[in-house]
């Protein structure tokens, strides 16, 4: 066939040659090599036929085992600077990447990474049937192993679908139906993804349908109850004004995770700014007689600032009274004494905290070095700021015995001195 069709070439039989290419298509079929279509192809670029050499590029393209076209590519891309344009180079480049990407996945379909590359791709080049193609073929490899991580990787392939067709499509009941089927495919027992079900109960919203995105969120908390996704429900209730819902929401977030001190300070919070200061009480007592909290001083922190709002000093004080039963710390103490310093302004008591905090700490001795260092440190800033220069000298005598009897012999001597001054001022004077 080679030693023919070169002859008709020569001898200027043109379409005979052209004869002679076609037939040797037809006859090989599957087993015409890379090379006839090349030649083939030049054949007609010698003859200005160029519509004709590209057609046959592109046909060898989808017809030549992918490991052997290169050299097709090559040269369709070289064709394509010579006689093409911008948009023709740009579909000779991505139908390379899309060869390759192609490659990739058919020898792994579970390489989820692959898979997001050749999404960019048509999203970017291709049109919409070819990017939905896309995306059932990425979506149809569910991982084979119950590993979170992997899961992750392969569930964004859904949140892309669903906003592609969402956003660019502009297709709603697409939209739905693909956040239906991707919780259907999620092992809820297992485990969730929370963003999945806040996107799709956000969609909703943007549908304007709130009894749909409201059955959304509720059966996510049914399945699989998590702390984002009650924090966006209680939210989204929030900001529609159901305070009733919210309320309700808190009560079944709290039964469900009662560990959270965060979550009992927002709740008392909400019930401040609604001036229910009896509610809020009722639940920064319920949250610091937890047997378990995360922050338990976060709790009584925020119980006692709220006591110190409403100008309840009796119950604040009962409060850190209360609070050092149950602990030490030398910052209780400090802050303690600075409630009654800087709020009451009973400087003598927040001494006496100062000091029955000193004692306390100071009497497990070594363990607590750093600690009753430290209340120290607090107390002599406390007495710089508003106390004595007697009362600061007690405190600096006890972070440093040595400076009390450097201090004691100086003062010693500054009463010697001013006696003997005074003598001698009385003996100088005239009878």
């Amino acid at each position: 066939i080679n030693a023919e069709y070169m002859g008709e070439e020569k001898q200027g039989e043109l379409q005979r040659c052209r004869s002679v290419y076609e037939s040797a298509v037809e006859a090989l079929g599957q087993s015409a090599n890379e090379q006839l279509y090349l030649s083939f192809a030049k054949f007609e670029e010698r003859r200005k036929e160029f519509e004709r050499a590209r057609a046959i590029l592109r046909y060898a393209l989808d017809h030549v085992p992918k490991a052997k076209a290169d050299e097709i590519y090559q040269l369709l891309m070289t064709f394509e600077k010579q006689h093409g344009t911008v948009e023709a180079i740009e579909d000779v480049v991505v139908s390379k990447n899309r060869f390759q990407l192609e490659e990739e996945l058919k020898a792994n379909p579970y390489n989820y990474d692959a898979w997001f590359d050749y999404i960019r791709l048509e999203e970017n080049y291709g049109d919409s049937n070819k990017c939905r193609d896309v995306y059932e073929r990425a979506i149809s490899n569910t991982p084979k192993v119950m590993e979170k991580d992997l899961w992750s990787r392969y569930i964004y392939l859904w949140i892309m679908y669903a906003i592609y067709e969402e956003l660019e499509e502009q297709d709603s009941e697409r939209t739905r139906q693909v956040y239906e089927a991707c919780l259907q495919i999620i092992p809820h027992k297992s485990f969730t993804f929370s963003k999945i079900w806040l996107m799709y109960a956000n969609f909703e919203i943007r549908q304007n349908d709130l009894p749909k995105a409201r059955k959304i969120l509720g059966t996510a908390l049914g399945k699989c109850p998590k702390n984002k996704l009650f924090r966006s429900y209680v939210e989204l209730e929030i900001q529609l004004g159901q305070l009733d819902r919210v309320r309700k929401l808190y009560e079944k977030w709290l039964t469900f995770n009662s560990t959270s001190a965060q979550t009992w300070i927002k709740y008392a919070v909400l019930e401040m700014s609604l001036e229910e200061y009896e509610r809020a009480r009722y639940i920064y007592e319920l949250a610091i007689h937890q047997p378990v909290l995360d922050l338990p001083e976060m709790a009584w922190k925020a119980y006692i600032d709220f006591e110190v709002s409403q100008q309840e000093y009796n119950r604040a004080r009962k409060l850190y009274n209360t609070l050092l039963e149950k602990t030490k710390h030398y910052k209780v103490y400090v802050a303690f004494a600075m409630f009654e310093a800087n709020i009451v302004g009973n400087i003598e008591a927040a001494r006496r905290i100062f000091d029955a905090g000193y004692i306390e700490i100071s009497s497990y001795g070594e363990e607590t070095k750093e600690e009753t260092r430290s209340i120290l440190e607090s107390w002599k800033l406390f007495e710089k700021e508003k106390g004595t220069p007697e009362s600061l000298n007690d405190v600096e005598d006890k972070i440093n015995p040595r400076h009390g009897l450097v201090a004691s012999k100086l003062l010693q001597k500054a009463k010697l001195y001013m006696s003997k001054k005074r003598k001698m001022e009385n003996e100088q004077e005239p009878s």
